[in-house]
């Protein structure tokens, strides 16, 4: 069985899925892009990217009564490896040290809307 997470605290789906889905103790979201919410506009740069992108993850994750320590894995999409350095900084404000969830990160060739970075986590419930 899964249910559905939604929130209007984050990016509405660009398609058809689910911003996460929870089931068989773990919630799983989406890609989650620098989609501000409010504004449906995305920051400049890859900082404030990385920094939009994982508070709409926080806020999912908030929405399920979950907060970033529950997240046990992450993948980030960069569009350019060379701001990895960069996206760690800001990344690494988010976690708790000490109990850094696994992460792989990856460069593509493109992410929706041109963005710069897209997160997404699978948190333990």
């Amino acid at each position: 069985m899964k249910t559905i997470v939604s929130t209007a605290k984050a990016p509405a789906a660009i398609g058809p899925y689910a911003q996460a889905v929870k089931t068989a103790g773990l919630m799983i979201t989406s890609g989650q892009l620098p989609i501000d919410p409010a504004t449906g506009a995305f920051p400049e740069g890859i900082q404030a990217q990385t920094k939009q992108s994982l508070t709409n993850v926080k806020a999912i994750l908030e929405e399920a009564g979950l907060t970033m320590d529950s997240v046990i894995k992450t993948t980030v999409f960069l569009k350019d490896m060379n701001d990895f350095g960069a996206m760690n900084e800001v990344y690494a404000t988010f976690f708790t040290e000490g109990s850094y969830p696994a992460r792989s990160a990856v460069e593509v060739a493109r992410l929706p809307k041109d963005a710069l970075v897209e997160i997404e986590v699978i948190a333990a419930l």
